[in-house]
């Protein structure tokens, strides 16, 4: 999907959506043709799916199929055991801003935290913080682009877009506790 059709809402392209449970909850796996292009964590598969169309208002919205519910189980398995390799291609679609601040949190180490000050010096915009956090909570690749590994400069955990219960349960599970 280019970034101009993102912006349109994804008018014309076919995006294919599956639901799975884990221990954290429910989760929405949507791939377009060019990649998984949204992760979505969270109680109910109504919210995640108003959610998608939320995102994506002019796709042409395709689930119940068997391909991309092996494409959940194995979005899944990554939560469930997050030692293993990221592997699917992905569908990327934000701001240059936001894509630099995703590409930086991908480099944070498994079972690490960063916080949004030092992901902003990382970038050389020391006072973009709230940036950085408006960055964050516009990820639509949950786990995947890993903004639950960002935390407050006192060590603190703050928000995360699918709940700080998720957040520290995958904070948790990455520190092998």
């Amino acid at each position: 999907m280019t970034p101009k059709n993102s912006r349109r809402g994804a008018q014309g392209i076919t995006i294919y959506f599956a639901l799975g449970q884990c221990s954290i909850g429910i989760v929405l796996v949507a791939q377009s043709e060019k990649g998984v292009c949204a992760i979505y964590l969270g109680e109910k598969p109504v919210s995640l799916i108003n959610q998608l169309l939320q995102q994506f208002p002019h796709a042409i919205l395709m689930g119940d199929d068997s391909h991309y519910e092996q494409l959940v189980a194995e979005v899944i398995g990554y939560i469930e055991q997050p030692l293993s390799t990221w592997r699917l291609p992905l569908d990327i679609q934000g701001t240059v801003f936001q894509e630099r601040v995703w590409r930086a949190l991908r480099q944070i180490p498994l079972g690490s935290t960063a916080s949004y000050s030092d992901i902003a010096e990382q970038l050389g915009s020391p006072k973009a913080v709230r940036a950085v956090a408006q960055a964050c909570a516009a990820n639509r690749l949950a786990v995947v682009i890993p903004c639950h590994r960002v935390i407050k400069r006192d060590g603190q955990l703050s928000g995360y877009r699918w709940g700080i219960a998720r957040k520290e349960a995958l904070l948790a599970r990455e520190k092998g506790q």
